[in-house]
């Protein structure tokens, strides 16, 4: 019982029982809200990461098919003047290919072609995309990352009716400008798992494919 004072009135306040309830109560409370709080920003970073893994995967594969769907039949030069051909692939070094698109921007009208060599290349966990600045006797740029978390990536080459793993295939000789008929690109990584994509290149006498 609460005691009275002197002049007959209970004083208000608590006791010290009612404090230390008080408190548990307030501290079971704050400690779920914080918990709650943790969960929603954890679920938040973790879709943001998962919306930017799709958004990087669906640019690839759109520069993949502009890349791959205007390929040209265009041999080149490097910077040293050495000739390239119109479409190569070494997966076991790296290059996944590289080959000559047509389709190229201009909207500065600088002077230069609408065609552009550009390279694949597995680095390590990264999908990189490497391109010239100009079409002959120029090194490549920068290489821009695409993919990255790669654990494993193989790209095979549809040509003659079979499918190889490089190019020109082994034992085989091929035209400097001679193009295969489709590529399939497989990459494993924990964002996209085992992802298998198959992309088309133009025929070589397709219009505007002509060396």
């Amino acid at each position: 019982m609460k005691s009275r004072a002197p002049n007959g009135f209970t004083p208000n306040g608590f006791t010290l029982a009612e404090l230390l309830v008080a408190l548990a109560l307030f501290g079971l409370i704050a400690g779920a809200s914080v918990a709650m709080l943790a969960m929603g920003i954890n679920t938040r970073e973790a879709m943001e990461a998962r919306l930017g893994d799709q958004a990087a995967l669906l640019r690839t594969r759109a520069l993949l098919g502009a890349d791959i769907g205007q390929a040209s039949p265009r041999r080149t030069r490097n910077e040293n003047g050495q000739p390239v051909p119109a479409f190569s692939a070494d997966p076991a070094r790296g290059l996944l290919f590289a080959l000559t698109r047509a389709g190229w921007s201009n909207p500065d009208a600088a002077p230069r072609a609408s065609l552009q060599r550009v390279e694949y290349r597995l680095a390590g966990t990264e999908l990189q995309r490497l391109a010239a600045p100009m079409l002959d006797g120029a090194p490549l740029g920068p290489p821009a990352v695409l993919l990255r978390g790669i654990t494993a990536a193989r790209l095979r080459i549809h040509s003659g009716g079979a499918w190889h793993d490089r190019w020109p295939p082994d034992g085989q000789a091929a035209a400097p400008d001679a193009l295969p008929s489709a590529l399939e690109l497989t990459v494993e990584s924990a964002a996209t798992g085992n992802l298998r994509q198959v992309f088309l290149l133009p025929p070589q006498n397709a219009p505007g494919n002509a060396p």
